[in-house]
């Protein structure tokens, strides 16, 4: 099995039958190169080493291993495609039992109520193909091609359509979830709803989706996509295009099928721009005439696979699939905390005038609003249906990331709290997909769930009293 113990420990020997002496099964730390082959970390900022890393090759052998590390007391956390800015997938933290979720990428369609049923380590690129090959179809998720849709579809799922079609996790129709007892339920409206409202916007804390079923739209056959870069703008010009953009995208009555971001970087701004239509349709809203002209700016017409590939190399601007150090902030906004003009130009003023400590840095406001906001805030433990907005900041470095560098991050963050019409004393939460790690365990959980919290921590007492499913974030039980 790629290692070798003299004394196996119980949890090891529970995981070494499990895997009955299929190689690449299961890995340990003492194996050569385990962090290399098994972990696999996404933030290298962050370490952490697992007591174990398994491959289960069904769903089965993912409850005999959460049953192995119930049994033993230790903690269990899945990963899918492994994104986490934390390297949640792994844990978060060291001792944990890490489940890989590769082996898990199924796909089929059913051609009569157009629901997809989908493994969760199948990551974006591949799902976006399938649905077209199989059918046409689509649904709403992010860019980036290689996020895994088990952690994706289960904290929110966010992108360029969804203020046309709502979140990823507002397309789970089903799911299939291994409980904190080793037990595979299914989970949706009408069976274990409570576990299926939970898994929608917090499957971290309460359990590992093995499957889930999807709801499709017919794929849009025209996209226009929008570019303009402001190159080497001062913080006033920059501060007025962002003002700009913003008053548009502040707008509810806003066209649903435009998404949209502002990303400040070390080279001026971009905006991006994806309108779900024609050009005709893109030219009828209203909205080109409404944004920033004074840029160097393209237009460009694609099908929709055409276009998510666009957005892939946009989304490779700042983030990608590659293994690096880097360090994230974020917030979300409400209508009623957007930005005054002047609040802005102090806010670019800041950024202007900073030592970043690197030239890998990128500042990305993105639309939300629209079909988000259509789902009750309490319908899923996702509790951001109020947000028209986010933001979050990335520096990144190929060798260690600064003190400098994370200063200038977690300044911007503390200079923008105190812009906000409420100044820093209001609380508007953030997107647990864009994970904090600086933030307390009590802080996170206020920040991501907000006003459903409460409920979260009851339904964790419930599913997962022994806590079972933990990361240094995720829900606490209720006491009882």
């Amino acid at each position: 099995m790629g290692h070798s113990q003299s004394t196996p420990s119980a949890l090891q020997t529970c995981l070494n039958n499990v895997c009955a002496g299929r190689s690449s099964c299961v890995g340990y730390p003492s194996d050569l190169l385990y962090q290399f082959e098994w972990v696999k970390p996404y933030n290298l900022a962050i370490d952490i080493t697992p007591v174990a890393v398994v491959r289960p090759q069904s769903a089965a052998e993912v409850a005999a291993f959460v049953t192995c590390a119930a049994s033993n007391g230790v903690s269990v956390q899945a990963k899918s495609g492994g994104h986490s800015y934390a390297n949640f997938g792994s844990g978060g933290q060291d001792g944990e039992l890490m489940i890989d979720l590769a082996a898990l990428n199924s796909f089929s369609m059913n051609n009569s109520t157009w629901q997809a049923t989908i493994g969760p380590a199948a990551v974006l690129g591949d799902v976006t193909t399938q649905l077209i090959d199989n059918g046409n179809r689509a649904f709403a998720h992010g860019v980036c091609p290689g996020v895994g849709l088990g952690g994706h579809a289960t904290v929110g799922g966010l992108g360029p359509m969804s203020r046309m079609w709502g979140a990823c996790l507002d397309h789970v129709v089903e799911a299939e979830v291994v409980t904190a007892n080793g037990t595979l339920v299914r989970a949706s409206e009408t069976e274990n709803p409570d576990l299926f409202f939970a898994i929608r916007g917090a499957g971290s804390s309460f359990g590992i989706v093995t499957e889930f079923v999807m709801r499709t739209h017919p794929a849009p056959g025209s996209v226009v996509q929008y570019t303009f870069d402001f190159t080497f703008g001062n913080a006033a010009e920059l501060a007025k295009v962002y003002s700009t953009w913003q008053a548009v995208i502040a707008d509810p009555t806003l066209d649903r099928r435009f998404g949209t971001e502002f990303i400040l970087y070390p080279l001026g701004a971009i905006i991006t721009g994806t309108f779900y239509g024609t050009v005709a349709e893109w030219t009828a809203s209203g909205i080109p005439a409404r944004l920033p002209q004074n840029g160097n700016g393209t237009v460009v017409v694609n099908d929709w696979l055409a276009s998510l590939t666009q957005e892939a190399e946009n989304e490779a601007l700042y983030l990608s699939n590659t293994q690096t150090n880097f360090y994230s902030k974020s917030l979300g906004f409400r209508e009623q905390d957007l930005l005054e003009a002047d609040a802005v130009i102090d806010l670019f003023t800041y950024v202007e005038n900073a030592n970043k400590g690197t030239l890998l840095w990128f500042i990305i406001f993105d639309a939300s609003g629209g079909a988000v906001a259509d789902v009750a805030q309490n319908a899923t433990a996702f509790a951001h249906r109020d947000k028209v907005l986010f933001y979050q900041s990335y520096a990144i470095d190929l060798l260690s990331l600064s003190s400098t560098t994370k200063a200038f991050l977690n300044n911007f963050h503390s200079t923008l709290l105190n812009l906000l019409p409420g100044g820093n004393s209001t609380t508007v939460g953030t997107y647990s997909g864009y994970v904090d790690p600086a933030l307390s365990s009590a802080q996170a959980q206020g920040e991501y769930y907000m006003t459903n919290l409460p409920t979260l921590e009851v339904l964790k007492a419930k599913w997962d009293p022994k806590q079972v499913f933990r990361n240094p974030q995720s829900v606490q039980p209720a006491a009882v």
